[in-house]
C-alpha cells in the first residue's frame, strides 16, 4: 500500500475532527435532552442551516409582503410601509433575541409552553398549558391563511392566463385543502426530505427576490423619486391618520411570525443549545434586510397609485403595470412557490409542537400524536392531524370569506402572545435563570423589557378595527376568536386538565431516559 501524501494525511485528519465534533454535539444534545427528562425519539439530521431555514422560510418575506402590501397601501402608504418595516424588524429583533435566550437553555420540541413550564416559579401546569393552546392554535390558523393565501394567488395567475377563469370562494376552499395535504404528504417522509425542501426555499427565496427586485429596478422606464418613501395615504376610512399609520405596522407584524420554527425543531438539530437561538436570529436579521428591499423596490415602482391601492391584489398589479402582464405572470409564480415552502414549513414546526405536547399528556389521545414512525422517524400522527385541524378551520370559507377570516385572525395574536409567555416568565425569575450556552448576559433583561412591551403593544393593534365604516364584512373578529380560545381552555383547564396535567413530564432520572432512546 502507498504512503499517503501530507495533504492525504490533512484530509484524513480533518475529516476525523469533524467526524469527532459531530459525535461529541450528538453526545451534548442527546445529554441536554436527557436531563430534562426526556428520551430521544427524533432524528437529529437538521444543520445549523436547515434550523435557519425554516423560521427564515415561515417568515417568508415574498409571501408576507405580497399578501398584505395592499392593506399597507391605504394604511399609511410607503411612509409606513418602508419606515415602518425598519422600526418594527428591530423591535422583532428584540424578541428573537429574549426567545432565543430561552431556546438556548430549553432546546426541546415543546419550545415555548415547555420553557413556560419549566420557567414559572408557581401554578406550572396552567402557565404551560394556556402557552401550548395559543401556540397550537396560532400554528395551525398559520397552516390554514398560508395555504389559503397560496390558493388566492394561484387563482390570480389561472385568471391572468386564462381570462375566462373566474375565481370562486369554493375554489379556493379546495385548492387551500390539495395544497395542505400535500404538505402532509411531503412532512410523512424523512426528516432529511424537510431539511432539503427547507434548504431549496431559502435558494427560491434569495433568487426569486433578486429577480423580482432586478426586474423592478431594471425594466420599467419611469419610477418613483426616492423621496417618494414619504409619501403618506390614509385610506382606511378612519379620520385619524395617526391611527390609519398605527394600522399600518401590522403589515411587518402580519411578516414576522414563525420564527419560532427553529426552536420547535431543537430535538432534530445538531447542538441545538447554539444553532437553534441562532437560527431565529439569522432568520429574522436577513428577513428584515431582504424584506426592505422587496419593500423599497415596489414602493418606486408603484404607478397609478389610487388605481393599483384599489385594486384586488396590489402589488400584481403593479408587476403588470410595470413589467407586462407576461413577466408579471412569471413573477407571481416565484411569489406562489415561496408560498408554498411557506406552509410546508409551518406545518412542520406545527407538528412538533403536537408532538411536544401530546408527550407531556396535554392533548386528547396524546398516546397517539406522539408516536414515532418506525420507518421515517418524523411523527406521522401528528402530522395528519395538524392537517385536519387546518382543513376544518378553511371549510368555513366554503360559505364566507368574513367567516374563515375571523377564525384564522387569531394567528398572529395566539403566537406573539405564546412568545411572551416564557420572556415575561424569564424577566421574573430573574437571577435564578440558568441561561444556555447562546445567552444575552446583562443585556437580558432590557431586551426582554422591550420585547415584552413590544408584544403588549402590537397585539392591542391587531384587535382594534382595522377598517371603516364598521361592517359584518369590515370588522376585526381577532378579539372574539381569541375570546373564544381562552373560553374554552380556561374550562377546560378548570373541568379536568388542572388534574391531569402539572407541566412539562419527566420519564425519569438522564440514565433511565436515555435507556428509552429510540435512536
Amino acid at each position: 500500500m502507498s504512503p499517503r501524501t501530507p495533504a492525504q494525511r490533512v484530509r484524513t485528519t480533518g475529516a476525523h475532527r469533524a467526524r469527532g465534533r459531530a459525535e461529541t454535539n450528538a453526545l451534548d444534545d442527546d445529554a441536554t435532552l436527557h436531563a430534562m427528562g426526556y428520551p430521544r425519539k427524533l432524528t437529529r439530521r437538521f444543520k445549523a442551516f436547515d434550523n435557519f431555514a425554516i423560521s427564515f422560510t415561515i417568515i417568508n418575506v415574498l409571501s408576507g409582503i405580497f399578501s398584505s402590501f395592499g392593506f399597507g397601501m391605504n394604511a399609511g402608504g410607503p411612509r409606513v410601509l418602508v419606515f415602518g418595516w425598519i422600526g418594527v424588524s428591530v423591535m422583532v429583533l428584540f424578541v428573537g433575541a429574549a426567545m432565543a435566550e430561552v431556546a438556548s437553555a430549553y432546546p426541546t420540541s415543546g419550545a415555548l409552553y415547555f420553557s413556560a413550564g419549566k420557567l414559572a416559579k408557581r401554578h406550572k401546569g396552567a402557565w404551560s398549558w394556556f402557552t401550548g393552546w395559543l401556540n397550537f392554535v396560532g400554528q395551525i390558523g398559520g397552516t390554514a391563511a398560508t395555504g389559503y393565501a397560496a390558493a388566492t394567488f394561484i387563482q390570480a395567475f389561472l385568471a391572468l392566463q386564462w381570462p375566462s377563469y373566474v375565481p370562486t370562494a369554493h375554489q379556493t376552499v379546495l385548492i387551500t385543502a390539495l395544497i395542505i395535504v400535500l404538505q402532509g404528504l411531503a412532512n410523512t417522509r424523512a426528516v432529511q426530505l424537510v431539511a432539503v425542501l427547507n434548504r431549496i426555499s431559502v435558494w427560491w427565496l434569495l433568487i426569486g427576490l433578486v429577480v423580482i427586485v432586478t426586474a423592478l429596478v431594471a425594466v420599467p422606464d419611469q419610477h418613483r423619486p426616492v423621496s417618494f418613501v414619504t409619501h403618506f395615504a390614509n385610506n382606511t376610512g378612519f379620520t385619524s391618520g395617526l391611527y390609519g399609520g398605527m394600522l399600518g405596522l401590522l403589515v411587518t407584524s402580519w411578516t414576522f411570525t414563525g420564527f419560532d420554527g427553529s426552536f420547535h425543531m431543537s430535538e432534530e438539530t445538531v447542538h441545538a443549545t447554539v444553532n437553534a437561538p441562532r437560527g431565529i436570529i439569522r432568520a429574522i436579521g436577513w428577513s428584515a434586510l431582504t424584506g426592505l428591499v422587496l419593500m423599497l423596490a415596489l414602493v418606486t415602482g408603484i404607478g397609478d397609485y389610487d388605481s393599483q391601492a384599489g385594486s384586488a391584489a396590489p402589488p400584481v398589479q403593479i408587476l403588470i403595470d410595470a413589467l407586462g402582464q407576461a413577466t408579471a405572470k412569471a413573477l407571481l409564480l416565484i411569489v406562489i412557490g415561496a408560498m408554498l415552502f411557506c406552509g410546508l414549513a409551518n406545518l412542520t414546526s406545527n407538528t412538533r409542537q403536537i408532538f411536544a405536547f401530546s408527550r407531556d399528556g396535554a392533548m386528547p389521545g396524546s398516546r397517539w400524536w406522539h408516536s414515532v414512525s418506525p420507518h421515517t422517524r418524523t411523527p406521522v400522527k401528528a402530522v395528519w392531524l395538524a392537517v385536519a385541524c387546518s382543513l376544518a378551520l378553511v371549510l368555513p370559507g366554503w360559505w364566507s370569506h368574513t367567516a374563515f377570516t375571523a377564525i384564522v385572525s387569531v394567528n398572529v395574536v395566539g403566537l406573539f402572545l405564546a412568545y411572551a409567555v416564557p420572556i415575561l416568565l424569564r424577566l421574573r425569575l430573574g437571577d435564578e435563570f440558568r441561561p444556555g450556552p447562546w445567552n444575552l448576559g446583562r443585556w437580558g433583561r432590557p431586551v426582554g423589557v422591550v420585547a415584552v412591551t413590544w408584544i403588549a403593544l402590537s397585539s392591542v393593534l391587531f384587535m382594534l378595527p382595522q377598517a371603516a365604516p364598521l361592517t359584518a364584512d369590515s370588522f376585526n373578529y381577532a378579539p372574539i376568536a381569541l375570546a373564544a380560545v381562552l373560553l374554552v381552555a380556561t374550562v377546560w383547564w378548570f373541568a379536568t386538565a388542572r388534574r391531569r396535567f402539572q407541566g412539562p413530564v419527566s420519564y425519569g432520572r438522564p440514565d433511565e431516559v436515555a435507556a428509552m432512546d429510540l435512536i
